[in-house]
């Protein structure tokens, strides 16, 4: 006489269909499992290292407290989709004639992809078990890497990213609240020991402390979200990154576990992202802006911001090929690629004598 066999709980059954849908990584938190995260954000807002990002301060309550957001809510079911990159993400800091783009970037937008397959999850969900739920990817005051985190997907590391035992730091993250009540799984506990890779691999000293990011020195912060000129101290940290930077990510040593084939082929990068020529960006107007960043994460900053990280890398190349161009671009309609050329030119030896275009720095910069 054999034991019957036990039926999957839902649990698993959860996990098992995320996999199908081509998510890695798959773990279950309490709605109330993270209170600490307010707290940390609040002082993390009131330090005004956020920035220009005022949606993070408009929804801080809803942001630091899932049930704040939706009261139902009591799981959260946390997705993790790998991005590992196929190239090492700092293959192309010695080549100034090429700008940088970030390896999450390079492939198809993954607000999509992955919001495509939390909705099929969720539906799924829906169907077996009849409860609500709404899923999140990116876009709304969720603190992604804290329920991460306390749902065991991995820790939030010294560069404040998560960092997975199996995935390294590549993972782009998905939630879904719902208001079944599911059993949590264990945090995994931080794993970071003494190591500081990360932090001394910053090119702004973008971390105060082991933990804490000043997002006004991040040159992801700074090539995306900030609108005006950025701080000339820093421009020269910038290098030939014109779209965020993965130095912090690329170093950590528990990259070594992730795996390439895992990463979904959405991701895979477009041959004309890996490496794009700082002299073709350089001559983008509004409309090969738009063919070239089609479908991409990139599109949403426009081409005004793209050309001004790629003047500000023009700037660092020490090429002087780029002199004509930059020139032109000393002529811009926008004040802050006209700044940027301008600068860059200078940088160059070769502004002509002419001043440098000063626009008034917008409100907070």
């Amino acid at each position: 006489m054999t034991d019957a066999v036990s039926s999957p709980t839902l649990e698993e059954r959860i996990k098992a269909e995320a996999r199908a849908l081509g998510f890695t990584s798959c773990a279950i938190t309490r709605a109330d499992a993270i209170p600490q995260a307010a707290e940390r954000l609040n002082a993390w807002l009131a330090e005004g290292r956020h920035g220009e990002m005022g949606w993070m301060e408009s929804r801080a309550d809803q942001r630091g407290n899932p049930q704040a957001l939706w009261s139902e809510v009591r799981s959260v079911i946390m997705l993790g989709m790998s991005y590992a990159p196929l190239i090492d993400p700092l293959a192309h800091a010695d080549h100034p004639q090429i700008g940088r783009i970030s390896v999450y970037a390079q492939g198809q937008d993954y607000h999509d992809v992955v919001k495509r397959a939390l909705k099929a999850l969720g539906r799924w969900l829906a169907e077996q078990e009849g409860e609500q739920l709404k899923v999140f990817v990116d876009t709304a005051p969720v603190m992604e890497k804290p329920l991460a985190a306390a749902a065991g997907l991995g820790w939030q590391g010294k560069h404040t990213n998560l960092v997975s035992r199996s995935e390294g730091s590549w993972l782009f993250l998905g939630a879904i609240y719902t208001t079944a009540v599911l059993a949590p799984d264990a945090p995994s506990g931080d794993r970071c020991g003494s190591c500081n890779v990360c932090q001394a691999a910053c090119p702004t000293n973008a971390f105060p402390a082991p933990y804490q990011l000043d997002a006004r020195r991040c040159i992801s912060y700074l090539t995306i979200e900030h609108k005006g000129p950025i701080p000339e101290a820093l421009r020269p940290g910038i290098g030939n990154r014109i779209y965020g930077c993965d130095d912090c990510l690329a170093v950590c040593p528990w990259n070594k576990f992730a795996q390439v084939a895992r990463a979904n082929r959405a991701f895979l990068p477009r041959a004309e992202l890996v490496a794009p020529a700082l002299a073709d960006l350089l001559a983008l107007d509004d409309a090969g802006f738009r063919e070239v960043f089609a479908g991409s994460p990139i599109k949403r900053i426009g081409r005004n911001r793209m050309v001004r990280n790629a003047a500000i890398a023009a700037g660092n190349s020490g090429d002087t090929a780029f002199i004509p161009v930059l020139a032109r671009l000393r002529n811009d309609d926008d004040p802050i690629v006209a700044e940027a050329a301008s600068w860059a030119l200078a940088q160059l030896g070769a502004n002509d004598g002419r001043a440098p275009v000063r626009p008034v720095a917008p409100q907070g910069s």
